[in-house]
């Protein structure tokens, strides 16, 4: 059982804390937004930090917590509604596709911070979630509705 009372908040910079409102306002009135735009999206999201490489979609209504911790390859998609709630580093290679109401995340209420990688040519499908430190091989294929908690290929 947790004890709530027991949470300690991390503190940060002022500068940091500049950054995240600015990034949070940007995501919610552009990233997570019904505007059809996926170059929108990609410049925004360049602006502040993500590594996304060429011939990028990325559909609305997707939310990503950390651009700065994003790294996108060539020819992939991104659907309606992915979570990326990355509090640590998200690398998803090239020729990849992410299916609509995918969860980038730990459902538990303790804290794990966990590099996510997913290599080239692999398709995520809709409404599954990745857990922290999992590594998606190169050719993999999730389907619907997968909870995937450990590496996969």
């Amino acid at each position: 059982m947790f004890e709530l009372k027991n949470y300690k908040k991390k503190e940060i910079s002022k500068l940091h804390f500049l950054k995240i409102s600015t990034w949070y306002l940007i995501n919610n009135l552009i990233i997570n937004s019904f505007i059809p735009s996926s170059k929108i999206r990609v410049i925004f999201l360049k602006i502040f930090g993500a590594k996304i490489g060429l011939n990028i979609t990325i559909h609305p209504y997707t939310n990503i917590k950390y651009p700065w911790k994003l790294e996108i390859g060539d020819n992939c998609w991104i659907g309606a509604r992915v979570w990326i709630d990355n509090i640590e580093n998200v690398k998803i290679g090239s020729n990849c596709c992410i299916s609509q109401d995918v969860y980038f995340t730990k459902k538990e209420f303790d804290l794990v911070s966990e590099e996510i990688i997913i290599e080239d040519n692999c398709w995520v499908g809709a409404k599954s979630i990745l857990s922290p430190g999992i590594k998606l091989k190169s050719n993999s294929i999730i389907k619907i509705n997968t909870l995937v908690k450990k590496d996969y290929q």
